[in-house]
C-alpha cells in the first residue's frame, strides 16, 4: 500500500474536480491541466543532512513515502558567479545532469511515480532532451519508452535516446505534429495498447521535479531568494517548476516572496513575447521560422497562459532574442569555457539584454545553461567556425 500524506491528490485546474494521486492520470476528463495539492515540509536540518542531489527535498516531493526513487544522483548542481554586461550574475548549471539537460530534473520524479504506480511503458513527446531524460530514467527504472520527436530534430539528440534503449519515432511537421502522435499512442487500442503518458508539458509530476531548481537556488544563496531568475520558455517546464517552487517556500514561511520571473523565447518562435507585448493572457498565434534555439520553438505551448501568469504575477517580464544574439551568447559563452547548447545560449542572450536594459543597485540574478552543448555539436561547431 502506498503511503501519501492525508489529503493529497490530482485537482483539475478549470473544473477543479479531483483524482487520487494513485491513479495513472494525466489530464482531466474535461480536458483540463491537472495540479496536485499537497503540502510540503521543509526541514533546514534534515535537508542539510542528506546527500548533494534533488532528494534532499523528498519531503517537498509529492510522491509515496515508501517507494525507492528512480535516481541516476541528479541535482544540487554548481552556482557560479559571473558578470553579464556589467552586472554581477549568477549562473545555475543545469547541463550537468546525467543526461545533459534540467529535464532529468522532472523525469526523475515523474518515472518515479510511474515506477510506484506499476507503470509498464512509457510514451514522450520531445524535441530532444526531455525525450532523453524520460527515456534514461524510463532505462533506470525498467520501464519500456516511447518517444515521439519532429523529424528535423538534432541527431546527437536523437541518438541518446536511442541509446537509452528507447524507441524512437519522427513525426513530420514539428513539435505539434509529434504531440499529437504521442497522443494517439497513449490512448491505442492495438497492441502495444495503452501507455503511460510521460509527458513533460501534461504530467503534473514532472514540475514537481524542476521546482527542485528554485529550493536549491534557496539554499545556495544562503536560504534566501533571488531577486529576479531569467529562463527559457518554449513549453515552459522550468519556469513554472520554479514559480511553484518559489510560491511553496513563501507558503511554508521559508522566503518573504517569490522572485521577479523573466522569460526568454526566440524571436523565430515568440507566442508568448507577443502575448505578453499584447497584454494577452493566452499564447498568440504566430508563425514559425527556424531557430538555433530548437528547444524553445513551441508555437502553440499548453500552459502558456500559466506562463504568463506567473510573470506577471511576480511583475517579470517576457523578452525575445534574435538568431544574431543567439548565436553571439553561444559564442561568447564557449569562449570562457562554458560549453552549452543554442537553446541555453538563448537563455543567456535575454539575460544580457535584461542586465544592458537596466539592473537595480545590488540586484541578485540568477540564470541557468539549461543544456550541454555535446548534445547539439554540430550546430555549435558550424556557430564557433
Amino acid at each position: 500500500m502506498l503511503e501519501r500524506r492525508p489529503a493529497e491528490h490530482f485537482v483539475c485546474t478549470r473544473c477543479g474536480a479531483r483524482y487520487p494521486l494513485s491513479a495513472p492520470v494525466w489530464r482531466c476528463t474535461c480536458g483540463g491541466l491537472l495540479a496536485i495539492a499537497y503540502t510540503p515540509r521543509f526541514d533546514r536540518r534534515q535537508i542539510t543532512r542528506l546527500g548533494p542531489t534533488l532528494w534532499r527535498y523528498r519531503d517537498a516531493l509529492p510522491l509515496p513515502k515508501d517507494v525507492d526513487a528512480v535516481s541516476l544522483g541528479e541535482g544540487y548542481t554548481p552556482l557560479l558567479h559571473g558578470r553579464v554586461a556589467g552586472v554581477p550574475v549568477y549562473l545555475k548549471q543545469d547541463h550537468l545532469f546525467p543526461t545533459g539537460s534540467f529535464k532529468d530534473r522532472g523525469a526523475a520524479v515523474l518515472i518515479s511515480q510511474a515506477a510506484a504506480l506499476g507503470v509498464r511503458r512509457v510514451v514522450e513527446d520531445s524535441s530532444g532532451n526531455a525525450g532523453s531524460a524520460i527515456a534514461a530514467y524510463a532505462a533506470r527504472a525498467g520501464i519500456a519508452c516511447d518517444v515521439y520527436v519532429p523529424d528535423g530534430a538534432s541527431p546527437e539528440k536523437l541518438a541518446q535516446i536511442r541509446a537509452y534503449g528507447a524507441r524512437v519515432h519522427p513525426v513530420a511537421g514539428g513539435r505539434s505534429a509529434a504531440a499529437a502522435a504521442a497522443l494517439q499512442a497513449v490512448e491505442a487500442t492495438e497492441p502495444p495498447g495503452p501507455a503511460y503518458y510521460a509527458s513533460h508539458v501534461w504530467n503534473p509530476f514532472f514540475l514537481h521535479g524542476t521546482k527542485t531548481f528554485a529550493f536549491e537556488l534557496w539554499e545556495q544563496l544562503n536560504w534566501k531568494a533571488p531577486d529576479t531568475v531569467v529562463l527559457p520558455v518554449g513549453n515552459g517546464s522550468l519556469l513554472l517548476g520554479a514559480a511553484l517552487g518559489f510560491e511553496e517556500l513563501v507558503a511554508a514561511g521559508m522566503i518573504s516572496a517569490p522572485p521577479r520571473l523573466v522569460a526568454v523565447q526566440a524571436e523565430a518562435c515568440a507566442p508568448l513575447a507577443t502575448a505578453f507585448d499584447q497584454d494577452e493572457g493566452l499564447p498568440a498565434a504566430v508563425g514559425v521560422q527556424p531557430t538555433l534555439a530548437e528547444g524553445i520553438a513551441v508555437p502553440e505551448p499548453v500552459r502558456g497562459a500559466q506562463v504568463l501568469a506567473a510573470v506577471r504575477r511576480t511583475g517579470g517580464q517576457v523578452i525575445s532574442v534574435t538568431e544574431e544574439e543567439i548565436a553571439a551568447a553561444l559564442r561568447a559563452w564557449w569562449r570562457v569555457g562554458y560549453a552549452l547548447e543554442p537553446t541555453a545560449a538563448a537563455a543567456l542572450a535575454g539575460l544580457s539584454r535584461y542586465a544592458a536594459q537596466g539592473a537595480r543597485p545590488r540586484e541578485v540574478i540568477v540564470s541557468a545553461i539549461t543544456g550541454h552543448g555535446l548534445k547539439a555539436m554540430g550546430h555549435v561547431a558550424a556557430l564557433l567556425d
